[in-house]
C-alpha cells in the first residue's frame, strides 16, 4: 500500500500577527482541494488576536488546533505540530498563502508512483492582493540528484508548497530553531544526508502573497550574519565545499547587506 491510500495531513502554524483574511483564504484553499485532507493540523503559537479565534472558529469542524501558550517560533510549532499529525504523509501551507486546487492530487500521485519519494515540493506563483495579480514564479530544481547539488549553495525546495513523509521528518531531527529563518532548509540538509529521496515539479502549486518589502526583510546585517552561520555549518558537517561557501554564501551575504533600494532590485530581477 503507497503511503497516501490512507490520506495525508496538513500542517500549519500561525501566530498573532497574522492577517485573519489571508488567513480564512489559506484555509478555505485547503478545504476546497480536490482531494481533500480529513486531518488539518493549524498550530497556535502563542495567543491569538480575536480576529484571528474568529477564523478558527468558523473552521472549527474542519480542523484541528493545537496551542502553544506562548510564541516558540516557526520550527518549535511546526515540530510540535507534526507529532501530531496522523498521516504519513504531511502537506505544509503557510497561512497567508493560498493553493492551487489540485496541489494535493499532483502530489499524492507523485508519492504513489515512487514509494521512495520522501519529500516534494513545486513551483510557487508570487502574487499581490489577489491571484490575478501575478508578479514572479520561484522555481526549484526537479531531480533528486540536482536537487542535492543545488542544496549546496541554497534551498533546494519551496517550503510552502511541501508535502513529506513524516517517518523521514522525524528520523532526520525534525524541525529545529537552530538556526532561525533557515528552519526549512536545514531540515531538507539533514534528510538529504540521512539518504531522502526528493524531488519537485515544475507544475504551480501555491500562490504566495508577497509585498513590496517581503525581498526587502530578507536583508540586513544580522539575516547576513545568520545565513553565513548556516552555511558555516554546511561547511562543518561536509555538505558543501569552501568554493561552495566562497561562490554562494559570500555573494549572497553581500546582497543582504546592499541598501534597501538596490537590493529590492535585485530581487525583483530574479523573481
Amino acid at each position: 500500500m503507497n503511503a497516501g491510500a490512507e490520506g495525508y495531513s496538513v500542517l500549519m502554524s500561525v501566530y498573532a500577527k497574522e492577517d485573519p483574511s489571508y488567513l480564512t483564504s489559506s484555509i478555505r484553499s485547503i478545504l476546497d482541494q480536490t482531494v481533500p485532507t480529513d486531518d488539518f493540523v493549524i498550530v497556535c503559537d502563542g495567543p491569538l488576536t480575536e480576529g484571528l479565534e474568529s477564523v478558527l472558529r468558523d473552521f472549527e469542524d474542519s480542523i484541528r488546533l493545537i496551542r502553544l501558550p506562548e510564541n516558540r517560533g516557526l520550527g518549535k510549532a511546526l515540530d510540535a505540530g507534526l507529532k501530531e499529525c496522523r498521516h504519513e504523509l504531511v502537506a505544509r501551507m503557510d497561512s497567508d498563502d493560498i493553493a492551487y486546487p489540485d496541489r494535493m492530487e499532483k502530489q499524492l500521485k507523485a508519492f504513489s508512483e515512487d514509494p521512495d519519494l520522501a519529500l516534494m515540493s513545486g513551483t510557487i506563483t508570487e502574487f499581490k492582493d489577489t491571484v490575478s495579480a501575478v508578479t514572479g514564479k520561484r522555481e526549484v530544481p526537479l531531480t533528486n540528484a540536482d536537487i542535492r547539488a543545488f542544496s549546496r549553495k541554497r534551498n533546494p525546495m519551496n517550503h510552502p508548497a511541501v508535502m513529506f513523509k513524516k517517518s523521514a521528518v522525524m528520523a532526520a531531527g525534525g524541525y529545529s530553531e537552530d538556526y532561525p529563518l533557515f528552519e526549512d532548509y536545514y531540515l531538507w540538509v539533514r534528510m538529504l544526508q540521512n539518504g531522502a529521496i526528493a524531488a519537485n515539479t515544475s507544475d504551480p502549486l501555491v500562490y504566495m502573497r508577497v509585498d513590496d518589502k517581503t525581498y526587502l526583510r530578507r536583508g540586513g546585517r544580522k539575516y547576513a550574519s545568520d545565513m553565513l552561520r548556516f552555511h558555516k555549518y554546511l561547511r562543518r558537517s561536509g555538505w558543501s565545499s569552501a568554493t561552495d561557501y566562497i561562490t554562494g554564501a559570500v555573494p549572497h551575504a553581500i546582497i543582504c547587506v546592499m541598501p534597501n533600494v538596490i537590493r529590492g532590485f535585485i530581487y525583483s530581477k530574479l523573481h
